[in-house]
C-alpha cells in the first residue's frame, strides 16, 4: 500500500471540517419541500461545506405543518433543553409571530450577507407581528387575476375596474368562494382592501379594532351582487381547469400553480396574468432559527446559502415557479431571459412591491371570513 507522505496528510486533514455536523431542517409543507432539501438544497451545502450532512424532517402540508413544529419547540422549552432537536424551520407566517412572542427564536438575519437582500414588508411584520430580523423569506407565493386575452382584449387594473367588467360580463368571472381553496380568500380579501371603507394597513398590520369591522357592510353587499354575476368554481385547480376550457375568462389564481399548468401544458401558452390595484395577499414561507439550536454558525450558512441570488434563482425560481424571498432584481441576473420574462414579465417586481399584500391579522381575517358567510350567498 503506498504512503501518505506527512504533508499530504497534513493538507488532506486541513480540508476537512474541524467539526463535521449534522443539520436537522424542519419543514412545513408538500412533499414538494422536503425532496428540495434532500434532493437539492441539502446536498448543494454539504458540497459547500464538506463533511457536514443535512437532514430534513417533514412534518406535514398546510398550517398544521408549521403547528407541529411549533408543538415541538413547546415541548422542548418545557423541558428547559439546554439544546434543541432543530437546527432551522420552514414555517408559514402566521406561525412565526407567536415563535417570537416566547422568544423560541434567534434573531439572525442581520448576521448574514443575504439578510440585505430582502426588500417585502413581510420579513419585517407577519401577520400584525413584529419578527424583523427574525426571518429570512424562503420564497413569496402570490396570487394573481389570470386572464384569456383573447376574451379579454383590455384586462381590468383595479378592483372597481373588475367590478365593472363583471357586470357587463356575467359567469366570464370565476372563483372558488372562501371554502375551496386560498386563491379564493385572497379575492376576498383584496375586494376588502379596496372597498372596506377602512385603513387596508390596519387590517393588515394592525391593532384589532372592532369598530373597523362595522365599515364592511357596503363592501359585502357589493361582493353579494358580484358574486351574483360569476361563477363559483370548486377549488383553485377548478379555477384553473375552467379556465383552460374557455368557460370563463377570468379568475384568481395562485401564480406558481399558473405557471406549472402551463409548463405541463394544462393551460394555454396564451393566458396572462394582472394584479390589480389596490393588489392581492400572497404569503411567503420563512427560514427560521430555534435560539437554542446546537449548531448556529452551520444553520446560519445554511439560510445564507438558501437566499443567495444563484440558489433562488435555481431552487426556487426555475424549479416551482415561486417568487424569490429576496429582492427579485438581485436573481435576475441569475436568471435566463426566458424564465425571467415568463415569471417577471405580466407582474413586474415593481408590482409585486406595491401591490403583493399580506393577508390580514387573524382577528380580522375571521371577521372578513364570517361576515362573507352571513353576507355572500
Amino acid at each position: 500500500m503506498k504512503r501518505m507522505s506527512y504533508a499530504a496528510f497534513a493538507v488532506a486533514f486541513a480540508a476537512l471540517p474541524l467539526h463535521a455536523e449534522e443539520l436537522t431542517v424542519a419543514t412545513a409543507g408538500d412533499q414538494n419541500m422536503v425532496d428540495y432539501i434532500n434532493q437539492y438544497l441539502g446536498p448543494l451545502f454539504e458540497k459547500t461545506y464538506p463533511g457536514n450532512t443535512v437532514r430534513a424532517v417533514g412534518t406535514g402540508p398546510g398550517d398544521a405543518g408549521s403547528q407541529k413544529i411549533l408543538e415541538r419547540f413547546d415541548a422542548q422549552a418545557a423541558a428547559k433543553a439546554e439544546k434543541w432537536d432543530v437546527d432551522v424551520a420552514v414555517v408559514h407566517e402566521k406561525f412565526v409571530g407567536p415563535m417570537v412572542a416566547k422568544d423560541y427564536l434567534a434573531k439572525y438575519r442581520g448576521d448574514i450577507d443575504t439578510g440585505k437582500l430582502v426588500t417585502r414588508a413581510n420579513a419585517k411584520m407577519a401577520l400584525g407581528a413584529n419578527v424583523d430580523g427574525y426571518v429570512m423569506p424562503m420564497f413569496n407565493s402570490q396570487t394573481a387575476i389570470a386572464y384569456n386575452p383573447d376574451l379579454v382584449q383590455n384586462p381590468p387594473k383595479s378592483y372597481a375596474e373588475l367590478a365593472e367588467w363583471a357586470k357587463a360580463h356575467p359567469k366570464q368571472f370565476g372563483y372558488n368562494g372562501i371554502k375551496g381553496g386560498a386563491s379564493g380568500v385572497s379575492f376576498v380579501m383584496g375586494w376588502i382592501y379596496a372597498f372596506g371603507g377602512g385603513d387596508a394597513n390596519t387590517l393588515m398590520n394592525g391593532p384589532f379594532k372592532e369598530e373597523e369591522t362595522k365599515k364592511w357592510d357596503a363592501a359585502f353587499k357589493s361582493l353579494a351582487d358580484f358574486t351574483t354575476n360569476a361563477t363559483l368554481t370548486p377549488g383553485n385547480a377548478g379555477t384553473l381547469d375552467l379556465l383552460s376550457r374557455g368557460e370563463i375568462a377570468m379568475g384568481p389564481v395562485w401564480v406558481d400553480m399558473f405557471y406549472s399548468w402551463q409548463a405541463n401544458g394544462q393551460l394555454p401558452p396564451t393566458l396572462k396574468l394582472m394584479l390589480p390595484a389596490p393588489g392581492m395577499p400572497g404569503q411567503p414561507m420563512h427560514y427560521v432559527m430555534p435560539e437554542k439550536t446546537a449548531h448556529k454558525g452551520l444553520a446560519e450558512k445554511f439560510i445564507a446559502l438558501a437566499t443567495s441570488p444563484k440558489v433562488q434563482a435555481e431552487g426556487i425560481v426555475k424549479r416551482f415557479n415561486w417568487y424569490p424571498g429576496i429582492d427579485a432584481d438581485k436573481v435576475k441576473a441569475e436568471l435566463d431571459d426566458a424564465t425571467w420574462n415568463k415569471l417577471f414579465v405580466d407582474i413586474t417586481p415593481e408590482d409585486l412591491a406595491a401591490k403583493g399584500k399580506p393577508f390580514p391579522i387573524a382577528p380580522y381575517n375571521n371577521a372578513i371570513l364570517e361576515a362573507y358567510e352571513k353576507s355572500v350567498k
